[in-house]
């Protein structure tokens, strides 16, 4: 016997499919503006520099080695001042809280995961 979807259900898939369209186009804006983030996790550790990305589901994220101290000190629902690097060279950086929305393993590129950011202040 099939199982027909009630309105609310629609309702409740079709809110997500857009609100994955909308995290999608936002990321996009973003990647057509910056190419990087840079963001260090205290006073005393290094700045971490990491290429934008558009490959995750979740839309904008960063990719990071499983093994690396980075990866292990990044958490879901942190939130960091990250510091987006502009395509041109010539243009001007732009600090954005950016929260950690999730760390995903990515058999596209063995040893890495991708982090999900979304950026909360703009």
């Amino acid at each position: 016997m099939l199982k027909s979807e009630t309105t609310v259900e629609i309702m409740n898939r079709d809110c997500a499919t857009s609100n994955l369209a909308e995290s999608k186009d936002e990321s996009r804006t973003i990647l057509d503006k910056y190419y990087s983030v840079q963001f260090s996790l205290s006073r005393m550790d290094p700045a971490y520099l990491f290429k934008l990305r558009d490959i995750s589901n979740n839309g904008l994220c960063i990719l990071v080695k499983q093994d690396s101290t980075v990866f292990r000190q990044l958490n879901e629902g942190d939130i960091l001042d990250m510091e987006y690097n502009p395509t041109r060279s010539s243009g001007p950086t732009k600090l954005l809280k950016t929260q950690i929305t999730s760390k995903n393993s990515c058999d596209r590129f063995k040893g890495h995961s991708l982090i999900d950011l979304t950026i909360i202040d703009n």
